[in-house]
């Protein structure tokens, strides 16, 4: 009950703070995008400095009324193109400026590349791994059971968020070694026994690290492409920034 109640408040809060004016980034031809909340993460969005304080400071107002306050240790800003930028106040404290940020545990970087993502992910799945260390060692399992939860539990941390990855080569080289080196583990397969790629990767019945990123892309977009013409995903797959 208390969460539903926090979640209605929240919701009271953004629709106020943004209901005044228009101060939000060009979404489409009659419309803006303000904010992206999702619980208490709430990421606001403006093409101007004023507008990002005004906005702050409108949020600040309204969620004290409700008696909710500004988490500074956990709000930052980040800014793009703009070598020196203003800074932005949260009453008497300016907030900090950042160039990455985690975001419903995806990283974002003002490069628009997916490194840190992709390297936060490896790390994430390593630990994953590690934490199941004793199934992959044990005799009780089938390799197929085994495969089976690679699939299930490991691989989804693996590709968390990676519908927004911009990959590089070098990207896609380190997805496939954590791929093909969690597969010679699993099937107890070291030093010095040697293996292809491809033979092992037909042994455990896989694909290649591009095919599986592939393939859940193609299925992502399918998805997106079947929701109504102004759903925010299917906008989101189509739209062009303002500016450089």
């Amino acid at each position: 009950m208390s969460s539903t109640l926090f979640i209605i408040a929240i919701d009271w809060v953004m629709r106020q703070t943004t209901s005044d004016s228009n101060r939000g980034i060009r979404w489409s031809i009659h419309s803006t995008l303000e904010d992206l909340d999702f619980a208490d993460d709430i990421a606001m969005l403006s093409h101007t400095h004023q507008h990002i304080q005004e906005k702050t400071n409108r949020l600040q107002n309204y969620a004290g009324q409700t008696g909710l306050n500004i988490n500074i240790k956990k709000t930052e800003i980040m800014t793009l193109n703009i070598s020196r930028p203003s800074p932005v106040m949260s009453g008497e404290q300016e907030l900090p400026n950042t160039n990455t940020f985690t975001y419903l545990g995806s990283v974002v970087s003002t490069d628009d590349g997916a490194e840190a993502d992709i390297q936060l992910r490896l790390c994430k799945a390593r630990t994953a791994f590690k934490n199941l260390q004793t199934v992959w060692r044990s005799g009780q399992y089938t390799i197929r059971t085994k495969l089976h939860l690679y699939r299930s539990c490991i691989l989804p941390i693996l590709l968390y968020g990676y519908e927004c990855w911009r990959i590089t080569e070098r990207d896609q080289q380190k997805l496939s070694t954590f791929h093909t080196k969690s597969l010679r583990r699993i099937l107890r397969i070291f030093w010095p026994q040697k293996i292809s790629n491809e033979d092992l990767l037909n042994r455990c019945q896989q694909e290649h690290m591009a095919m599986i990123i592939t393939k859940r892309l193609w299925k992502w977009i399918g998805h997106v492409l079947r929701k109504d013409q102004d759903n925010i995903s299917r906008t989101a797959l189509f739209w062009t920034p303002e500016g450089k």
